[in-house]
Formats: structure tokens, C-alpha cells, sequence
């Protein structure tokens, strides 16, 4: 993988790393909120060898690393912890005592540090205060020789009172924080690694052709901006997801295969098929022709809702003969006319593989130059074959990042189980425009140039965006 691969990658997961981050601070949070403050107070100590004047300073160092470590055990003993106990008004039992007291040596130095962490700090001080003052005379006593050769070791407390922190030494707010973030970092990090070996999902255009045996019409981008509207979903006319579904018509138009009737579909639910099916419909009916689409999703109808017209009567409504169809036909715009999905029935997969739905399929045909259905997802249900196998054509939706090739050939199997004709797949909610020599984008067109555009009202500015 090359660097801009780690960035990309970086940029997908970037909300994994944020999670994990933030939940490590509000763990070390809740830790430096609920560890209680501690105290340390230390008393030097400087130890010296008392021997012969003849015995050299080397000698003497080495005498004296030698009496560290036993002295440490002398000082964490019980013995110094129980004359602590005895001698200085702490109200602790000598094993309290013992757990608070540590050793800091050196065996390249003479210096002995005692430490004492207490949650108060004036028990702290006072246990180190009573190290200082039992600690020379106990070295003393122990290491008493013969008169007049005194004690071999002279302990010499650095200075006479013990020294206290006025700062916790515990907890470390920033110093966990720090921590918590780094841990974040480096947690997140694998868990977003993890997320992109195991995504089996299609990441890439390319590997389409392979899977469907069909060309790849147009890959469109997501626009968030048109998600963020009140009402229809609606892109920028000149946004490149508009222009993207632009180049999407011309390549349906000059695909060789001619196809009055065209059925829009996907694998999955959430692929973008309404609101392509909205945005070809609009864009067909800007180049001069009439237009009707179709809400054959009669499960879960939303072209309604998205278009901004009543969802009550329509295919549905028709289908069980509660209506004529210029009853239930509503125009929006200039050339186009919508088909709302109706009530939703018991029975739809009945109703849209009925002989009543085909004399309706053949009555539109003859009225309408350009008829856009909106089909059900293909592997939840049956509908989504039932409709595509009365079309002229179909388009496959597959979405970048979610769809996976299992899914993809499931689909391509049931299309060809009813004989559907595929003109192609279309990549939707790509991350942004992509430049592919061969592949379609909203940068322009590979093949012929679009029919040019006519303009009849306002409505034809826009084309729906990827809410579906």
C-alpha cells in the first residue's frame, strides 16, 4: 500500500479513531475522578563507610552498595514500621505503615531517598519525619563495632525535616490524558485496520464488469448538502452528482439496447434507487420528452414523499381496480407525471406480476415516450424481478462500500431468472467525482454528447440526490 492509500484509509475510518479516543479520555476521566489524591513526602539520607584510614575510597563505595539493599529491607521492614507506629501519633497499625513507605537507590550512589504516600499530607510528613529520626540510630545499633571503632556505615539525614509535595502524586490528570489519547490512537488505529481487512464490501467500479458481465453506466457521488434540505431531496443543477446522473441518461440513451421502459434496482435497500429513478426521470424529461415514473416499491412507496405529492391514490389504488389511471396520475413539471405507490397492499408481489399490471404496462407504453420504474430491492423480495422481467431495461444500483459481490451475483442470478435485460450498473454514493478513462463521471462524456437540454420550467435545475 502506498501512502495515499493510509490516507484514505485514515480518512474512512477517522470516526473510528475518534470513538475509540474519546471513550479512552472518559475512561481516564472517570479514573481521575474517582482514584483518591495521594500525597508523597521524602527524607534523604547520605550513607558513608566508617573505616580504617588506610581502607580507600573505592573500598568504601563498595562497602556502602553493599548496605543498600539492606538497609531498603530494614526501612520497608516491620521492625521500622512498628517503632513508627509506636513513636509518632498516626493512628495506623504498623502493617497500614509498612504498604506507604518505598525505597529509592542507587548502586552508583550514596544517597538513600525514603518515600511515604498517605491520602493526607500531614501523615505523610509525619511518618517520613519519624524515618528520619529512627532511622540513624537504628543503622547505629546494627552496625556497632568494638570501641573506639564506632558503627561501620554513618546514615546522615540530607536535612533535618522530611519534604512534602504540595501536588498529588496522584492521580496524574494530564499524564493520563496523554496516555488515554495515545492508547486511543494506537487502539483505534488497529480497530480501523481490522474494519478494512474484513470489509468484503466493493470499494471500486472496476471490479463491476466482472461480477455482472454488464458495463458500468456511471458512478455517482454522494452530496450530503442535499440531504441537509427541507422537502424534495434535490442537488445542484451544476453539482457533480447532477452531472453525473446526466451522464447516466446519455449512456442509457445510446447503450444500443432501446428501452421505453426502464426498471431501477439493487441488491439491498439504502442503494440510492428512488432517487436516481427521480433524478433520471426529471433529467429525461428536461430533454423533451414525456416522462412518467413509476413507485412499483409497493412495500415501502417514498417517490410521493420525495417529490412532494399526495401518496394515497396510485399503482396500487389502480391495480385492484379502485381507480383509472388518470385518476391517480399527478403532474410535476413540465413533461414528467408521477405514479405514487398507493396504499400498500397485502399482497404486492400478486398485484405486480397480475394481467392487470401488464394491460397497465401496455396502456403506458403508448401514452408516455419514457417510463421509469422504481423497483424493489432484489433479494429481500420478489417484487424487485417481478417488475424488472416487464421492462425494456434495467439498471443495477450498487452502492460503493456496502454492497458486497455475494450480493451483486445474487442479484444478476434472480434478473436472470425472470430473462431481465441489464443495460448496465451504476456505482452509487461514490466518495467524491473520480477522472477513469472508460468509466462515466460528471466530468463529461466518454461517448457522444448529451441531447441538448430543454429548459421548460424551474423544476429542471435540480435532480434528486442518494436520500434513497
Amino acid at each position: 500500500m502506498e501512502l495515499r492509500d493510509y490516507l484514505r484509509m485514515i480518512g474512512r475510518q477517522w470516526w473510528v479513531l475518534a470513538v475509540v479516543v474519546l471513550f479512552a479520555l472518559g475512561v481516564t476521566q472517570l479514573i481521575n475522578r474517582r482514584t483518591p489524591a495521594e500525597y508523597r513526602a521524602t527524607a534523604v539520607f547520605f550513607l558513608s563507610a566508617n573505616g580504617p584510614e588506610s581502607t580507600s575510597i573505592l573500598d568504601g563505595s563498595r562497602f556502602v552498595a553493599f548496605r543498600l539493599s539492606t538497609y531498603t529491607e530494614l526501612i520497608t521492614g516491620a521492625r521500622m514500621a512498628g517503632d513508627i507506629a509506636k513513636s509518632s501519633n498516626t493512628g495506623m497499625a504498623p502493617g497500614e505503615i509498612q504498604q506507604r513507605i518505598g525505597v529509592i537507590s542507587s548502586a552508583d550512589s550514596a544517597l538513600l531517598t525514603v518515600t511515604v504516600t498517605d491520602p493526607s499530607p500531614q501523615r505523610a510528613q509525619k511518618i517520613a519525619q519519624a524515618v528520619i529520626k529512627l532511622l540513624p540510630p537504628m543503622i547505629e545499633t546494627l552496625e556497632a563495632r568494638p570501641a573506639p571503632l564506632g558503627p561501620a556505615t554513618v546514615v546522615t539525614p540530607i536535612e533535618p525535616v522530611a519534604r512534602i509535595n504540595p501536588r498529588p502524586v496522584s492521580p496524574r490528570p494530564m499524564h493520563n490524558n496523554a496516555l488515554a489519547v495515545a492508547m486511543g490512537l494506537l487502539l483505534g488505529a488497529a480497530a480501523g485496520v481490522i474494519r478494512e481487512v474484513s470489509d468484503r464490501s466493493i470499494r471500486d467500479a472496476d471490479a463491476l464488469p466482472g461480477l455482472t458481465g454488464v458495463p458500468v453506466l456511471a458512478l455517482i457521488p454522494d452530496d450530503p448538502k442535499a440531504r441537509r434540505r427541507k422537502g424534495p431531496f434535490v442537488s445542484e443543477s451544476g453539482s457533480p452528482r447532477a452531472e453525473a446522473l446526466r451522464q447516466l441518461r446519455t449512456n442509457i440513451q445510446y447503450s444500443g439496447r432501446p428501452a421505453k421502459i426502464l426498471a431501477v434496482t439493487s441488491a439491498m435497500p439504502g442503494e440510492g434507487r428512488s432517487s436516481a429513478a427521480c433524478g433520471l426521470a426529471i433529467l429525461f424529461a428536461e430533454a423533451g420528452q414525456r416522462v412518467l415514473i413509476v413507485d412499483a416499491s409497493l412495500r415501502r412507496p417514498r417517490l410521493a414523499a420525495f417529490l412532494g405529492r399526495d401518496g394515497a391514490p396510485g399503482l396500487a389504488t389502480v391495480l385492484v381496480g379502485a381507480a383509472t389511471l388518470d385518476q391517480v396520475l399527478q403532474p410535476w413539471g413540465t413533461g414528467l407525471w408521477l405514479l405514487a405507490g398507493g396504499h400498500r397492499p397485502p399482497n404486492p408481489s400478486e398485484l405486480l406480476d397480475s394481467p392487470k399490471m401488464a394491460e397497465l404496462i401496455d396502456e403506458l407504453r403508448g401514452r408516455f415516450d419514457k417510463i421509469i420504474l422504481d423497483s424493489p430491492p432484489l433479494l429481500p423480495v420478489t417484487d424487485g424481478a417481478v417488475v424488472a422481467a416487464r421492462a425494456d431495461g434495467a439498471i443495477l444500483l450498487v452502492r460503493a462500500r456496502r454492497t458486497t459481490p455475494a450480493q451483486v451475483t445474487a442479484a444478476m442470478r434472480a434478473l436472470a431468472a425472470v430473462d431481465a435485460k441489464v443495460l448496465g450498473t451504476v456505482f452509487t454514493m461514490v466518495a467524491g467525482p473520480r477522472r477513469r478513462p472508460g468509466l462515466p463521471t460528471g466530468d463529461g462524456p466518454p461517448g457522444p454528447a448529451s441531447p441538448p437540454a430543454h429548459r421548460p420550467g424551474w423544476w429542471n435545475a435540480v435532480a434528486l440526490s442518494n436520500a434513497a
